[in-house]
C-alpha cells in the first residue's frame, strides 16, 4: 500500500473512533440487550454509511449536498428522530418498573437494534458531506477516482464495524451491572440526553 493511501486509511480511521449518535445506540444496545443487539446496530450503521457511501460514488449525495433545502430537511428530520429516540428512552425510565425488565424477545431487539442503527445513519447529512467534500480529497493524486472512492468506502465501513463490534463487545461484558434496574434506569437517561445534545447540534449546524 502506497504511503498516501496509508495516510488515507489513517484519517478514514480517525473520523470512525469519533464519538456520535451512532456510537451511543451501539453502547445503548449493548449495554442492555447484550453483545448481538449491539453488533446488530452497528451493522445498521455500517450499511447506513455503505448507503451514503454508494451515492457518492455515484455521484448522487452530492445533490443533497449542493441543495441547502434539500440537506435542512433532511438535517431537520434527523435531528427530530434523534429527539423522538431521547424521549423514549428518557420516559420510560419513569414509569415504575419500566426499565426493571427487557420488554422484547431477543430477535424483536435486534431488529430494533439494527433499525435504529441505520435509520439514525441514514438521516444524518453530515454523513453525506463527508463522502462527498472529504473522502474525494484522501483519493491519491494519478489513482483512478471511482474505483479508489468506492475502495475507500469498504475500508470506513470496515474499521466502522471493526470499532463498534469492539465497543459492542467490551460493554456487554459489564451486562450483570448494566442491567440491574437502578444502573439501566440512569444508563437510559443518559443516553438520552446524549442523543438530545447531537440531535441541538445537528439542527444547529450550518
Amino acid at each position: 500500500m502506497t504511503l498516501p493511501l496509508l495516510a488515507a486509511v489513517g484519517a478514514l480511521a480517525l473520523l470512525t473512533v469519533l464519538p456520535g449518535p451512532d456510537f451511543a445506540i451501539v453502547v445503548r444496545w449493548a449495554a442492555s440487550g447484550g453483545f448481538r443487539a449491539g453488533l446488530l446496530a452497528a451493522l445498521g450503521v455500517v450499511t447506513g454509511c455503505l448507503v451514503w457511501g454508494a451515492l457518492a460514488v455515484a455521484g448522487l449525495a452530492a445533490l443533497l449536498t449542493a441543495s441547502p433545502a434539500a440537506y435542512e430537511v433532511v438535517k431537520v428530520v434527523g435531528a427530530g428522530y434523534l429527539v423522538w429516540m431521547s424521549a423514549r428512552l428518557i420516559g420510560r425510565t419513569l414509569r415504575p418498573g419500566a426499565a426493571a425488565s427487557d420488554p422484547a424477545p431477543e430477535l424483536a431487539r435486534g431488529r430494533v437494534s439494527f433499525r435504529q442503527g441505520l435509520v439514525t445513519n441514514l438521516l444524518n447529512p453530515k454523513i453525506a458531506a463527508f463522502y462527498v467534500g472529504v473522502l474525494p480529497v484522501l483519493v491519491p493524486a494519478g489513482a483512478p477516482h471511482a474505483l479508489t472512492m468506492a475502495g475507500l468506502v469498504l475500508v470506513h465501513q470496515v474499521l466502522g464495524i471493526v470499532w463498534l463490534g469492539a465497543c459492542a463487545y467490551a460493554i456487554s461484558r459489564g451486562r450483570s451491572v448494566l442491567t440491574r434496574p437502578a444502573v439501566r434506569r440512569w444508563l437510559d437517561r443518559v443516553t438520552g440526553v446524549v442523543l438530545l445534545g447531537f440531535a441541538g447540534r445537528l439542527a444547529l449546524e450550518a
